[in-house]
């Protein structure tokens, strides 16, 4: 595979530009915008991680984490337990994505927050670091992985594998060595050793699986144990992305040529990507966010949903394979982590409903026999006009009976751009979220505690008030 590899050398080592971007970044350092932006995306996190405690999947992964894990310094969030950093981390990872309702960054087709904010709570609360220190770790942590995503142009996904389960090995293991003081060949070191932990296939799509679930948790696993490997001495990989038989080139195999390597370093610290990453308003798969909305908008314009002929998605054609094939099983899903995943059912639901919250989620949803009668009706296409993957966009067109069409556009998706949730949107979903499992004036207490966090409030202080 090597000698045919036609991946771009970048103008320097990969891993010691991010590392050195990393090692001198501070808090001071940030951008009013960085900053604001990382909070509500931080506030976003904590608040899915509440909630999929309501949820049949919390307890068993977390039960299982348990077992396999050790007692330690670290805040689970929403429980009692205190577990070693990495496997707090973990935790909070799998709570956080738990519900596919975390933030993406477009460009780069990856969950950034999640790949970056349980590996910093659980550091800075063991070292006893500032607010203010882990908001420039989770920066240079977003940094890595939405570059290291967005250099590929969705490759990964092509591919086979999960994108966020890859890139948030090399996040965390950034922003653990970051956290612990380690220098600058250390943080080289730490990400050459989580090239060989990056892993995260996509099988899950067949069944509904859970395993989609612990990749960006088990990422910060992993990433916390090359940095702590590497302070102990241990010798990793100098050059691990665009080395021979390094990671651009194992897991992008034939397309590696198509890999924009330089943009991984360019205008590091001068251009923000996070600033682009997107807060979801509807909790499934971003793929299919243009079309739902598209539904939502049309639901009052249908009236007698037994008129309805056919309807006609438009999706990029990247993202078919994903959230419309194979389009038996699509109309059907079986669980609530296939329905996030099929345009079909997603779109029948906003038709019938109004809407697309959570409870479209539930067991009386799946089975519904409304819903199910138009997801059978939905056929997926190719959308010409798109500006994917920039934005998340999708059109539905609904024929009726009589021959009339009705038809609404989505060209770029709410949440991403200009239509960036505001605070206002943010802390309404943090609130339904944290309310599933909170009453209403904890979760309140937890909301303004972490607004009013400053530059040296002591971690510490806020993951006391994030356990149950």
């Amino acid at each position: 595979m090597h000698s045919a590899s036609r991946l771009p050398q970048p103008s320097e080592n990969l891993a010691l530009g991010l590392a050195r971007f990393a090692h001198g970044l501070r808090a001071a350092d940030l951008p009013a915008a960085v900053r604001t932006k990382s909070l509500h995306h931080i506030i976003d996190a904590i608040g899915l991680a509440y909630a999929s405690r309501h949820f049949p999947f919390a307890a068993p992964g977390l039960a299982g984490f348990r077992a396999a894990g050790a007692p330690g310094a670290a805040t689970v969030i929403g429980g009692a337990e205190r577990l070693q950093a990495r496997d707090a981390a973990l935790s909070n990872g799998y709570l956080i994505h738990g519900l596919d309702f975390d933030d993406t960054h477009p460009g780069s087709i990856v969950h950034p927050t999640v790949a970056c904010l349980p590996a910093a709570l659980a550091m800075a609360e063991v070292a006893d670091a500032s607010w203010g220190d882990l908001l420039a770790a989770y920066a240079a942590g977003m940094e890595t992985c939405i570059r290291l995503g967005r250099a590929v142009k969705g490759g990964f996904h092509h591919g086979g594998f999960h994108a966020t389960g890859l890139v948030s090995h090399f996040s965390a293991a950034l922003i653990a060595a970051k956290l612990l003081g380690l220098d600058v060949q250390q943080i080289v070191a730490a990400q050459g050793v989580a090239a060989s932990t990056a892993s995260g296939v996509q099988v899950f799509l067949e069944n509904g699986a859970w395993t989609k679930r612990m990749h960006p948790g088990w990422g910060a696993l992993a990433g916390i144990t090359a940095a702590q490997m590497v302070q102990a001495g241990f010798h990793g990989p100098d050059r691990p992305y665009e080395g021979k038989f390094g990671f651009f080139d194992t897991h992008m195999q034939e397309r590696a040529g198509q890999v924009d390597t330089e943009s991984v370093i360019r205008d590091l610290g001068r251009e923000w990507t996070l600033l682009d990453t997107s807060i979801k308003p509807y909790p499934v798969c971003h793929f299919i966010h243009g079309c739902a909305e598209a539904g939502v908008k049309l639901h009052a314009q249908i009236g007698d949903l037994s008129q309805v002929r056919r309807i006609v998605c438009e999706l990029p054609e990247a993202t078919l394979p994903i959230v419309a094939e194979p389009a038996a099983a699509k109309r059907v899903p079986r669980s609530d982590y296939e329905a996030k995943f099929s345009a079909q059912f997603v779109v029948a639901a906003c038709l019938l409903r109004g809407r697309f919250a959570l409870s479209e989620l539930d067991d009386a949803s799946l089975a519904d026999p409304a819903i199910l009668r138009l997801a059978a009706k939905v056929d997926c296409i190719k959308q010409e006009d798109t500006e994917f993957p920039k934005y998340f966009s999708g059109a539905v067109t609904v024929e009726l009976e009589q021959g009339a069409k009705l038809h609404h556009h989505i060209p770029m998706n709410l949440g991403s751009g200009a239509r960036a949730l505001d605070l206002d949107d943010i802390a309404g979903k943090f609130r339904a979220n944290a309310g599933l499992v909170l009453p209403e004036a904890r979760a309140q207490a937890v909301l303004d505690m972490l607004l009013a966090a400053g530059p040296d409030t002591p971690v510490r202080d806020l993951t006391r008030g994030l356990v149950a």
